[in-house]
């Protein structure tokens, strides 16, 4: 992942970040060293300050990898809150499960392996906020169906909307176009209030407004 911003001015930032945890930065040497995908601590703090914002309890994460965001979420959604984690990989759900319990959140996380989309589909009830991280080409679906999940007032979020800066170029894979054609919708929605933010790889924040 290129950064988007200028790069001094990313390491910057970044060192002005507090020191996380144990389990979360044991979370980030992990995911350096595998090359597993998780948010950062940037971005988590942004969906953090959201969900605080918004009073956020009831939430559905789409591809949650080690349950690096879950946490993150799980901890601003605070007691009482009811998180569904869903990836497609087994060890990955193992895996998250133990960082869950070390973490003390482990009590308000459904744990949930398949596909987000077929998941999505099989859980009842709405939600007041929804994170998407998927697969990119599958953006486009994930609107089409996490947006009616959602209360009216309530929050989509979705990560990597800037894409090192391909969206910028005629898209060449499915990937980039999958994410072009996202971007496209979000704004054209008439039941949307989008803003996309170009914090490390683009996170497009949507308020449900219809």
């Amino acid at each position: 992942m290129k950064p988007i911003v200028n790069s001094s001015v990313e390491r910057y930032f970044y060192r002005l970040l507090p020191k996380r945890d144990a389990v979360v930065a044991e979370m980030e040497s992990y995911a350096r060293r595998r090359d597993v995908p998780i948010i950062g601590p940037a971005v988590a703090r942004m969906l953090a300050l959201l969900v605080q914002v918004s009073g956020a309890k009831r939430i559905f994460e789409m591809g949650s990898a080690i349950g690096y965001s879950t946490i993150w979420l799980a901890r601003a959604a605070g007691p009482g809150a009811e998180v569904f984690y869903t990836d497609g990989n087994p060890e990955n759900a193992r895996r998250a499960k133990e960082y869950f319990r070390r973490a003390g959140v482990a009590g308000r996380i459904h744990v949930l392996v398949g596909d987000a989309l077929q998941l999505l589909r099989k859980t009842p009830g709405k939600f007041d906020l929804i994170f998407n991280d998927v697969d990119k080409h599958q953006y486009p679906a994930v609107l089409r169906l996490a947006v009616p999940r959602i209360r009216r007032g309530g929050l989509f979020i979705t990560d990597n909307t800037l894409w090192s800066g391909r969206v910028a170029r005629p898209g060449r894979d499915k990937y980039t176009r999958g994410i072009q054609r996202f971007n496209r919708m979000v704004y054209s929605s008439k039941r949307l209030f989008p803003v996309l933010i170009p914090l490390r790889d683009g996170v497009t924040v949507c308020r449900k407004i219809h």
